[in-house]
């Protein structure tokens, strides 16, 4: 990580090391607002998906925030009912018209295996990564990716594609991450973005988080967001409480001892994840 707060993709292209997460905001009014506070609070990267349902109202607080385009890095992700080239390309088109811009700093594929096409799912990820391909050619695109993929899902991709992939967003927290696939995009230079810092809540009354969070005067959900720094991974952190906001993104002006890294390392078990398997989903 630069000591700037970026992150830097193998296409060059910086990435900031902490997001804002749009995840189950309301479509409206609450979307709005929540993003036009992230904005105002110095977040400069907003994590959407079409999934989400709220990328017009995503879209509109971007519009009026009074900040530069350019400035903004925004992700967004193709959902499961997308299966061929053209239907990529569409939802390419609606989530920009949604957002309001003509590109996309960052676009991944959601999800790798999608149950309406498990038995087919290499080549529709393929139909996927394609697209992606040929708008990040025309500009379209900054940077493309995938989500919640496994090792086996990024080594299927691997022998197929043009352009590597360059992102993949998984579930990060002290209590699970995928440790195979930390391995994996370190060696094959994949950042990883962290969804689900604070696994959903449930974590944040852990004692012993508690403890060091108090040890470093900050909050559980900044020890969490730091945790992902540490390990190189970008932070997607979420809240409505603009102050908790503000929070979430101060956490650039501290650092965790290597001992309480591995200590909140020794946590991370399999049994721990709360996101569905990407192989075994019901949707």
């Amino acid at each position: 990580m630069k000591d700037d707060g970026y992150f830097i993709l193998n296409n060059g292209i910086a990435i900031p090391s902490v997001g804002f997460g749009t995840y189950l905001l309301k479509e409206g009014e609450e979307t709005y607002n929540a993003v036009r506070n992230a904005l105002d609070s110095g977040y400069r990267h907003i994590d959407c998906a079409s999934t989400y349902k709220n990328e017009s109202s995503v879209g509109e607080a971007i519009k009026y925030c009074g900040i530069k385009r350019n400035e903004i890095f925004i992700t967004s992700k193709i959902w499961n009912d997308c299966e061929t080239y053209n239907d990529t390309i569409n939802a390419f088109n609606k989530t920009c018209n949604d957002l309001q811009t003509d590109y996309l700093d960052l676009y991944l594929i959601h999800f790798p295996n999608p149950l309406a096409f498990r038995d087919h799912y290499v080549e529709r990820n393929l139909n996927l990564y394609k697209a992606m391909e040929d708008l990040y050619k025309k500009g379209k695109l900054r940077a493309i990716g995938v989500s919640n993929c496994e090792v086996h899902h990024l080594e299927e991709l691997k022998s197929h594609i043009e352009i590597p992939i360059m992102v993949d967003q998984i579930e990060f927290h002290p209590y699970y991450f995928n440790k195979d696939v930390y391995a994996y995009a370190k060696k094959e230079n994949i950042q990883l973005e962290a969804h689900s810092t604070l696994g959903r809540g449930r974590i944040i009354e852990d004692e012993l988080l508690n403890e060091l969070a108090g040890k470093y005067s900050k909050t559980v959900a900044q020890l969490c967001g730091r945790y992902a720094l540490e390990h190189g991974t970008v932070a997607l952190m979420k809240s409505k409480n603009i102050e908790r906001m503000k929070q979430n993104l101060d956490i650039l002006d501290f650092s965790i001892s290597k001992e309480d890294v591995e200590t909140l390392d020794s946590l991370v078990k399999k049994e721990n994840k709360i996101g569905s398997w990407p192989d075994k989903a019901t949707y």
